[in-house]
């Protein structure tokens, strides 16, 4: 009996949202800024002032995480401006000339035989108020080193654009994906 009510439940949904279109109906966009009132119980010390930033910056995360898992940060060395901040999900700060930076990132990932990367949600930002664009990108790692230990991590990382289009700034934060406990 449940499962009748569930099929008849999906297929009211469906027909209630499957009306035809007629000519100069329009869809009600969501709207392009947010931003918080001032009756918010927290002001945000940096910005709440945000609206869609542009998809390029996001293809550009992508192709650097896919390098990432590839094994080989050559092709994305010229996305990051001359001087980079990198923030790790461990608390190091990572800060240098790019060069210095790629060759760092290069070794460290050279420590593994593979990674693989899975995007959960990946969307370009633009704070209007302090004008800056960011990627915020969520997913999970798995990585295999050399003797085959592998490691999963949840990740959240926010990638800075400067106004040429470089990356300057990366904030990451993760924790180790732990096994789910084995249920009765």
């Amino acid at each position: 009996m449940q499962k009748i009510l569930v099929a008849a439940f999906a297929v009211a949904l469906f027909s209630c949202n499957n009306e035809e279109k007629k000519e100069g109906d329009t869809v009600a966009a969501a709207p392009a800024t947010a931003e918080l009132s001032s009756s918010a119980p927290y002001k945000a010390t940096y910005s709440s002032k945000f609206e869609m930033g542009d998809i390029k910056h996001a293809e550009t995360i992508l192709a650097l995480w896919k390098d990432w898992d590839n094994g080989n940060l050559t092709p994305s060395a010229n996305v990051f401006a001359d001087s980079i901040f990198i923030y790790t999900r461990d608390g190091s700060r990572i800060e240098g000339l790019k060069d210095s930076v790629n060759a760092g990132a290069q070794a460290y990932r050279d420590m593994f035989a593979s990674v693989t990367s899975t995007v959960h949600a990946i969307f370009p930002i633009k704070s209007t108020d302090k004008d800056e664009n960011w990627v915020c990108i969520w997913g999970t790692e798995v990585s295999t080193d050399k003797k085959g230990k592998t490691d999963s991590v949840v990740l959240h990382e926010t990638w800075r654009f400067t106004k040429d289009g470089k990356v300057d700034m990366v904030l990451q934060y993760g924790r180790a994906l732990l096994p789910r406990p084995a249920t009765k």
